[in-house]
């Protein structure tokens, strides 16, 4: 069994969410800074029921960073993991056989604030203890220990996602990613992000300068710190122009397309996106409630307390008003039409699914036509500009590229490494078929969203470190 914990905020309240959690054994812990007197948090009998359900051999669900938040660098851990650790340790310390285990968990957001935005979720190699093997966390102990551990943590679940010291950095390293292995690369999410994690490795070494609470495992690399340094300023600069004129760095590296092209693609673009969208009406006319009964409920709740503190209850109104709203409308739907009720359970739900789908692929052929209409008003000297700069660009991170031990032939080795089990497809037939799958992906690239517009850029570093 799979014991959740939650702030104890949650619980008690005369609520469909808070029933719902309490439901299914979650278990309260309560923070300091939810209590204006400290002395009131006691945690003791949590505690003793999380140690409880360790020892039958429950798994139990644990928040190092103690908060929900939206930051571009992870927050310093808690110490209640490893203390827990302890304790269960020290109750079976005569118990030869007894032996837990952590198994971290890294999740990284393209765009956590945006609708349709990729997650990758990456579990790591458990860490086992016992009592024989790990006498330093036997009581009574030092605390240094339970800091070594909480620190082991830390490295592992950074090393897993993208722990930048400002999103700035963040989108720098994503745009090296995308020169790197382009467009077109088959790479899985998970390729992705370790590429975009290497150079963001390399830049904050870069920016660490010797500081050694900053350096990273990467650190030890015979690269040369001056040239990351300009790349990154260069990289920058030329995203920042990428961004003025509403262009992807995929439309520069290409060879200037001929205005009668461009015209004839805007075209094929406009029609197909029009098309699409009107087809998907009918689907986003039943959306519509979810979306509005979502958005009230969300909407109400954000006045309940600061922003920061709130993401864990956004998400669960999110889901469950969105579940409940969404059934509703098949529902009523199905009662409308009862006579064809057979047919029309399967097809309402149907229908929304493919609409959405064709929703996506309008979005993101209208996001072309503009993208097109752009390159037409830039004109030919500007972007044989920009061509070369990218050209410039290109060479030298593929030498830092390099200098990293990443592949020098992105293109072939993430094709043949990429593999079937992880979403490629292979052949027209399956091509053609995977439109009407669940699982298959509209998204041309790892980093878009369902948006008009192409999403690269993040909050301001208010949160900068």
């Amino acid at each position: 069994m799979l014991r959740l914990t939650a702030k104890s905020t949650q619980f008690g309240k005369k609520t469909f969410t808070s029933w719902l959690i309490e439901s299914a054994g979650t278990i309260p812990i309560q923070r300091r800074k939810d209590f204006e007197n400290a002395n009131e948090v006691d945690n003791s009998d949590v505690m003793l029921q999380l140690m409880q359900a360790l020892e039958v051999g429950d798994a139990v669900c644990l928040f190092p960073e103690g908060m929900s938040r939206y930051h571009p660098t992870i927050a310093p851990f808690k110490t209640g993991v490893a203390r827990l650790i302890s304790d269960v340790l020290s109750r079976n310390r005569n118990n030869p056989d007894f032996k837990i285990s952590i198994s971290t968990c890294s999740i990284t957001y393209m765009h956590r604030q945006h609708f349709r935005s990729d997650v990758l979720v990456t579990f790591h190699e458990p860490m086992i203890f016992t009592p024989k093997d790990n006498p330093e966390l036997l009581k009574p102990i030092e605390y240094t220990a339970i800091r070594s551990l909480t620190a082991q943590m830390h490295q592992q679940i950074s090393h897993g996602t993208l722990d930048s010291p400002s999103w700035g950095l963040i989108r720098t390293s994503k745009l090296a990613a995308r020169i790197y292995a382009p467009l077109g690369t088959h790479m899985s999410l998970g390729d992705h992000v370790r590429v975009v994690r290497t150079y963001l490795d390399a830049f904050k070494t870069v920016r660490a300068d010797g500081d050694a609470s900053q350096s990273t495992p990467e650190d030890d690399r015979n690269i040369d710190k001056a040239l990351i340094s300009q790349l990154e300023s260069d990289l920058k600069a030329y995203q920042d122009q990428l961004a003025k004129w509403g262009l992807k760095d995929d439309r520069i590296r290409r060879e200037v397309l001929p205005r009668r092209t461009v015209i004839y693609r805007m075209t094929i673009r406009l029609t197909w996106a029009s098309c699409l969208f009107v087809i998907s009406i009918p689907g986003l006319l039943l959306w519509l409630p979810v979306y509005a009964t979502t958005y009230y409920a969300v909407h109400n709740f954000k006045k309940t307390g600061p922003i920061f503190d709130t993401y864990d209850e956004i998400a669960q109104y999110k889901l469950v008003y969105g579940l409940m709203s969404g059934i509703a409308v098949w529902g009523l739907g199905v009662l409308i039409t009862l006579p064809f009720a057979l047919v029309t359970s399967i097809l309402i739900p149907a229908l929304m699914w493919m609409s959405l789908r064709w929703m996506e692929d309008a979005v993101s052929s209208f996001r072309s036509f503009t993208a097109l209409l752009r390159l037409f008003w830039i004109g030919k000297p500007v972007l044989k500009q920009m061509y070369e700069q990218r050209r410039e660009l290109h060479g030298r991170v593929m030498d830092m590229a390099i200098s990293l031990d990443l592949p020098a032939n992105p293109e072939e080795y993430f094709a043949a490494v990429g593999g079937k089990q992880k979403g490629r497809v292979r052949g027209l037939w399956e091509s053609k078929a995977k439109y009407f799958s669940i699982r298959r992906r509209r998204k041309r690239d790892w980093n878009e969203t369902l948006r008009l517009y192409d999403k690269v850029d993040y909050p301001e570093d208010d949160y900068e470190i």
